[in-house]
């Protein structure tokens, strides 16, 4: 039995568009009958530069500066196939087991929660400690591949893991395999 494809309605259909036009096809594929409309581009809001306060004693008119907006550093996601913030070589060193592990935590048969927040305070603290490569044993899983195993990498990709964290990849058989990660932490400063 055939499962029927639901239609994308045509805002789906616009974002899908905007998100695929540097795409470049692997083979070619019949033009379509019209070209997409054009996009316009996201353009954020500007702040006002000034406005003006009028004080009640004197009547006159005073700019005042807008306050500022924070800038705010955003890191890339991380991920265990490439590495985002270091060198090449430290990067193959940390998916073949090269470095040395420093600390090891089991996250075997606890909650979602414990495991959390085992997490990251085993992180912080390994991270105080001065360590530099640890390893973080959530267990293969029975069903789905496992909840903790599919829910570590979410977690060391959030704040305030993200932070402290270099890069992960799935450990080597003899420390643990797929029930496993290599964890680089950054140095603190």
């Amino acid at each position: 039995m055939r499962r029927r494809q639901r239609r994308l309605s045509e805002e789906e259909e616009r974002l899908w568009r905007h998100a695929m036009r540097d795409a470049i096809p692997l083979h070619h594929a019949k033009p379509q009958a019209a070209p997409p409309p054009a996009i316009p581009a996201f353009e954020p809001p500007q702040p006002p530069t000034t406005r003006l306060k009028q004080t009640t004693a004197s009547r006159s008119v005073m700019p005042v500066a807008a306050p500022a907006v924070p800038s705010i550093k955003v890191s890339q996601a991380l991920d265990r196939s490439r590495p985002v913030d270091m060198d090449r070589r430290n990067w193959q060193r940390l998916k073949r087991g090269q470095m040395g592990i420093d600390a090891r935590l089991d996250l075997h048969g606890l909650s979602q929660e414990e495991a959390h927040r085992r997490l990251d305070s085993f992180l912080l603290a390994q991270q105080a400690r001065g360590a530099r490569c640890v390893l973080v044993i959530t267990g293969v899983g029975q069903r789905n591949g496992g909840i903790l195993r599919n829910m570590t990498p979410r977690w060391l990709d959030t704040e305030p893991n993200r932070s402290r964290i270099l890069a992960y990849s799935p450990a080597q058989t003899r420390d643990g395999g797929h029930g496993a990660l290599y964890v680089l932490l950054r140095r603190r400063r």
